[in-house]
């Protein structure tokens, strides 16, 4: 909403996260014009770090996940060669420049998760156990660790805004029934729904992805299991794209000779970098926290507030409602931002150096 707003006070058609972000602080009071510019980058930097999270969190995903399957039907193997093999497959895909070749594979990818949560389903309400077994107030400490991963699973901001700026009537994305409102709140009540009866059906047991909880000697499983990982697999791309399109945006006011040719450099690189970074930290709980705590908590809750702050800071309306509202929103995310990606780093390394 803060971009079309920026977009009518400009009276341009269309604005980045980054564009709005600096516009919103040179619209903003005197004491944050001048560092608007500063402002603008950080977004692209967060962005770019956000998404290259996802990125090695769907390598070590589609890994853990395979190495499953195999070491029941073949050999054991080393979760870390698997990560390696993963990778390298993931280059060809990554090489596809443009967001309208993905359409076919993420139609594919949407297609098998949905068969794949429709089959879990019918292991999660097998013999569920009865609901006084469960804690219902575990340890308070660790929710800011548990928000993380819900950040990370609810939002992904900079593949909204891409999709946003490719769509042919840009109009129909906002608004209650917009494609944005429909879309986050079919995921919500169905990550809501999965959350709580996956937890109700194995509690404390729960793996950092429930597909490792599904029985791995039944042929079912296995499918359900390795039609999430090629799902996964085939999202790498459209996550990868985000963090690739800002890097190509700044390397292009340089007056490239061959820009495809170094995009294409780039995009291996890129995925060579998740495929080091997953091997390095292969442990999925801890990634997905810290990625979720770190990048999205920001984007999607902190650099919001900071926008609407700034270029509403000559009317907060009503009681200033919405000042006290950004306010609270903030206090919020910083504590999932600072303990959030604590708690998870810390995880991080006592796993590297044991």
């Amino acid at each position: 909403m803060c971009m079309v707003e920026s977009c009518r006070r400009k009276k341009v058609p269309y604005m980045t996260f980054h564009e709005t972000m600096e516009f919103a602080f040179e619209e903003g009071p005197k004491c944050c014009r001048w560092f608007s510019k500063a402002a603008g980058y950080s977004v692209d930097i967060i962005l770019g770090l956000s998404h290259y999270g996802v990125n090695v969190v769907y390598i070590v995903f589609v890994a853990v996940n395979l190495k499953q399957f195999i070491e029941e039907y073949f050999a054991k193997i080393d979760l870390r060669i698997l990560i390696a093999i993963v990778g390298i497959c993931c280059i060809p895909l990554f090489l596809l420049r443009h967001l309208k070749y993905l359409v076919p594979s993420n139609i594919l990818a949407t297609c098998l998760i949905l068969l794949g949560i429709l089959a879990i389903f019918w292991y999660l309400f097998r013999g569920l156990p009865s609901i006084s077994e469960r804690n219902m107030f575990p340890d308070l400490i660790k929710i800011p660790f548990a928000l993380g991963i819900v950040l990370f699973s609810i939002s992904s901001v900079g593949v909204m805004l891409a999709i946003e700026s490719k769509m042919a009537e840009p109009k129909k994305y906002l608004g209650w029934l917009g494609v944005l409102s429909v879309a986050a709140i079919l995921i919500c009540i169905l990550y809501i729904f999965f959350g709580l009866i996956g937890y109700w059906r194995y509690g404390d047991a729960t793996e950092a992805t429930i597909t490792l909880n599904i029985p791995v000697e039944e042929i079912l499983a296995q499918i359900i299991k390795l039609g999430i990982a090629v799902a996964i697999f085939l999202t790498y791309p459209l996550s990868g794209y985000v963090t690739v399109n800002i890097i190509m945006d700044h390397l292009k006011k340089r007056d490239l000779k061959n820009p495809h040719m170094v995009e294409y450099i780039v995009r291996i690189c890129f995925v060579l970098l998740t495929t080091l970074n997953g091997i390095a930290f292969p442990n999925l709980g801890p990634l997905l926290s810290l990625v979720g705590a770190f990048s999205i908590s920001v984007l999607n809750l902190i650099f919001p507030c900071f926008i609407e702050l700034c270029l509403y800071h000559d009317s907060y309306g009503k009681f200033l409602w919405k000042l006290w509202k950004n306010i609270l929103i903030i206090i919020f995310g910083s504590i999932i931002f600072f303990y959030g990606s604590y708690t998870a780093f810390v995880e991080m390394i006592e796993e590297y150096f044991t």
